[in-house]
């Protein structure tokens, strides 16, 4: 199986992760994450796929500006319940680079290296869409992103329909995918363009566990 060529090249992120060097994962515990690790674990790329991966590589540059963030290290708080809409989803990504998960997650050594109650829903005093706190320095951002920003191809939805319907030809199967994954690519190549990904700064938090 081939991945678009584009999946390379949208932006990508190191991370240390503490835990990964103790047991041997990595000899220095640096891991590189790019967005076809998100398309693995989603099982496809779409919009909101691309949107998870820049909103959590966007929120952890602005977290650790000139630093290599660290995974294990940041709680992730969403505005929105884990199964409204797509936002889990969205969470899956965020918790594949990031180490935080819910109740699921790894349960630590000695107290250290727990990456349970790291991802959580219903916050609703949230600026944006998703927030990510540093444990360490209780920094944290709030982070949205628009996919209206970059519009579809006006073809793309009647050729789903189709598809949907069972009347689509092989042909246009094809070329549904295309016009699908075109929107994906012009997504990630928007990534600093305003309004698609919107970050902004929060108040330190003393509260981080």
């Amino acid at each position: 199986m081939a991945f678009p060529a584009f999946f390379t090249q949208a932006p990508r992120i190191v991370l240390h992760d503490p835990l990964a060097q103790l047991l041997g994962a990595s000899d220095d515990g640096r891991i590189e994450y790019g967005y076809e690790d998100a398309v693995r674990l989603a099982g496809h790329s779409c919009p909101t796929v691309a949107g998870a991966w820049l909103m959590t590589v966007h929120a952890l540059r602005a977290l650790y500006p000139g630093e290599t963030p660290e995974r294990g290290n940041v709680l992730v708080e969403f505005a929105d319940s884990a199964t409204n809409g797509v936002t889990g989803v969205i969470a899956n990504v965020v918790s594949l680079v990031t180490g935080s998960t819910t109740d699921t997650g790894f349960k630590g050594l000695g107290g250290r290296y727990d990456r349970r109650d790291l991802l959580r829903f219903d916050q609703h005093d949230l600026s944006g869409e998703i927030a990510f706190i540093r444990r360490d320095t209780g920094a944290g951002v709030d982070v949205s992103y628009s996919a209206q920003r970059v519009p579809p191809s006006a073809a793309a939805m009647p050729l789903l329909q189709k598809i949907l319907t069972g009347h689509a030809s092989d042909a246009q199967k094809q070329e549904f995918g295309q016009l699908w994954q075109d929107r994906v690519r012009r997504i990630l190549e928007a990534a600093d363009q305003p309004g698609v990904i919107t970050v902004s700064q929060r108040q330190p938090s003393s509260q981080v566990h």
